[in-house]
């Protein structure tokens, strides 16, 4: 058979496969589309409230009463507005915060504690409208998931985050959201993806009610999220997004005080002395600890050692100061230090088990 000439050869594989490829659409197009899906951008943009509740799941703990809400034009609850919790909560209201009772204090956060309460607080999610949240968007590829189709869209925030939505070329929902965040307080940034599914329409607009995040290096799963209900515009008070309002003890104020002056060293110490010498009789050993914990989450590392060098000065035969004191060390970078203050923890102290695993953890 005589050699077929390139331009019939072309023009037969053309046949074949139903002409030239057709230009990808652009990220606007794909974004057009992706809220259409969901309802139309006029239903997305009339939400002036969710709330989420169902069951969240992590390392085998079970939370069948997992909350959170999200409020425009930027207000964000882990927790329920409607039904708070006493014991913890965290949120953004023009900034990220956290909760904590005992031992009762309110912490504002920064660095990657920040960032994780900030990333996520649009109510359409971060492709609805990115312009306007000062992102920009990126057409990145595209590629297979689970068989299907997708397109891979790079959003890059104000502050340089970026992360990924994995937006169905057939359905035009988002399927997938890959990114990479520290996600303990100490931890390097493990890159994940986030899995998306079970959408269901809630007052004509679809929302995925279901949510399992996996470390894409080993495939675990980090969490996993069942939504039960999603309450849209409901009537809600700004009030319920900031942190409960509620009058300080003594040593809740010093608490909240050295946390803000973390920064400066000399101003922490200073503090830390002047309340000690007015208020010998108040134990602040177990508040101490938590707040220089706090402190090592926002990388002060500095003022966190200093503070916990002289708790554990004031208490040499608490066991959990030292632990305290060496995870300090050992978060600064100090290995011989932080080896021989965890030592010293389980010499006071040989059942305490966090000492022993933060030993084990060194270099």
């Amino acid at each position: 058979m005589p050699a077929l000439h390139p331009s019939i050869l072309a023009l037969l594989i053309l046949a074949a496969y139903g002409g030239p490829a057709a230009d990808p659409p652009t990220v606007d197009q794909i974004i057009a589309r992706h809220a259409a899906a969901r309802g139309g951008y006029e239903k997305l943009r009339a939400v002036h409230s969710i709330i989420y509740r169902g069951t969240y799941r992590e390392n085998g703990a079970v939370m069948p009463h997992a909350a959170m809400a999200l409020m425009r034009p930027y207000y964000k609850l882990v927790g329920d507005p409607e039904h708070p919790d006493p014991d913890f909560a965290e949120g953004y209201d023009g900034s990220a915060w956290e909760y904590y009772a005992p031992p009762g204090v309110v912490l504002r956060t920064v660095g990657a504690a920040s960032a994780a309460g900030r990333h996520a607080t649009r109510i359409a999610g971060p492709l609805i409208d990115y312009a306007d949240a000062g992102s920009s968007v990126t057409l990145a590829g595209v590629e297979q998931i689970d068989g299907r189709k997708a397109y891979r869209l790079v959003v890059r925030m104000q502050d340089g985050f970026e992360q990924e939505e994995l937006i169905d070329a057939a359905t035009w929902l988002l399927i997938g959201q890959r990114k990479a965040a520290p996600i303990h307080a100490f931890g390097r940034s493990v890159a994940s993806e986030e899995r998306f599914g079970d959408y269901r329409a809630v007052d004509g607009i679809l929302f995925a009610f279901s949510d399992r995040e996996v470390e894409v290096a080993t495939g675990k799963v980090l969490n996993e999220m069942q939504w039960t209900s999603i309450t849209l515009n409901r009537d809600l008070d700004a009030r319920a997004f900031s942190p409960p309002a509620f009058i300080r003890t003594p040593l809740q104020q010093l608490l909240e005080q050295l946390y803000e002056e973390r920064g400066d060293v000399l101003s922490v110490m200073w503090t830390y002395r002047d309340f000690r010498r007015a208020h010998p009789d108040v134990d602040t050993e177990a508040g101490v600890e938590f707040i220089g914990y706090q402190m090592l989450k926002m990388s002060d590392h500095r003022a966190a050692v200093e503070l916990l060098r002289a708790n554990a000065a004031e208490h040499p035969r608490a066991a959990a100061a030292a632990f305290a004191l060496g995870r300090a060390y050992a978060a600064a970078g100090d290995v011989p230090h932080a080896r021989a203050e965890l030592e010293r923890a389980l010499t006071i102290d040989p059942r305490l088990e966090r000492a022993a695993k933060a030993l084990k953890a060194l270099p």
